[in-house]
């Protein structure tokens, strides 16, 4: 993974974290640990298509980083706006061990819709 990439990410991530960490906590919210953490909730979601290619932005002409296969569950840490996909603008930005955006058409979200980024 290049530099500019692995910087984007990066850059991308700490915002997140830092949005997060500023959202009060939810008492019944499953990511928290115990009562008034700030934990950030994950969601999961079950991929659709034979191979998903997990990307660095958004869009099909950001870097690919990786991929997942059907019937894996995945880590959702937000959703997004991106490139459409047959219709359909949302993408995932996923958190599996390494921080990865996924087009929404192809993951089936498991329990509730995550939230916005």
């Amino acid at each position: 993974m290049s530099l500019r990439s692995r910087l984007g990410i990066s850059l991308t991530v700490a915002a997140l974290a830092a949005g997060a960490l500023a959202t009060p906590a939810v008492a019944n919210d499953e990511g928290a640990g115990q009562r008034g953490t700030l934990a950030p909730r994950l969601y999961k979601g079950q991929v659709t298509a034979s191979t998903l290619l997990l990307r660095s932005a958004p869009n099909r002409g950001g870097q690919i980083i990786g991929s997942v296969r059907k019937g894996d569950i995945v880590n959702i840490f937000c959703k997004t706006t991106g490139e459409n996909i047959y219709g359909n603008n949302r993408w995932y930005l996923l958190r599996d061990g390494s921080w990865a955006f996924a087009s929404a058409y192809y993951i089936k979200t498991i329990g509730t819709a995550p939230r916005w980024c």
